[in-house]
């Protein structure tokens, strides 16, 4: 299981790695940090994240919406995540050098559902607006 050092990717000391999903692995990596209810994620866009015409494909910002989404709702009591559904605008172009910021939160929660959202930037522009619904598995349903 590999770990990410978020200073090898000019990204802020405070977002951590989190490991053990190697197709994140490969497509970014990712990293995040939570600020209370907040989920922040990060990375920087290279030149294979981007299409023919130099802009990030937006598969890869597709997939890292899904990300911020799903850490918004992987909350200490959640097991495991599942994305259900995932909806996505794209807003604006970014290229490679870039650092992609993600903000995700909870806008509804139930017992097995939360209902989130995300924002991506870069330099404070939206690139990709997203909401989504995410299927719970808490802690406490895991029969041992």
């Amino acid at each position: 299981m590999a770990t990410f050092n978020p200073q090898d990717y000019d990204i802020p000391a405070h977002f951590q790695h989190y490991p053990g999903d190697t197709a994140e692995d490969y497509l970014g990596p990712f990293f995040y940090h939570r600020d209370g209810d907040v989920c922040h994620a990060a990375f920087r866009v290279q030149p294979h994240h981007c299409n023919l015409f130099g802009i990030t494909h937006g598969g890869l910002l597709m997939s890292f919406a899904d990300y911020c989404l799903c850490m918004a709702a992987f909350t200490e009591d959640i097991a495991s995540v599942v994305t259900v559904n995932c909806n996505s605008d794209f807003v604006g172009p970014s290229k490679a050098g870039d650092l992609m910021l993600g903000r995700g939160d909870i806008t509804r929660q139930g017992k097995n559902l939360a209902f989130t959202r995300c924002t991506l930037q870069v330099n404070n522009q939206t690139i990709l607006t997203a909401s989504g619904v995410i299927k719970l598995t808490r802690r406490d349903n895991i029969q041992s």
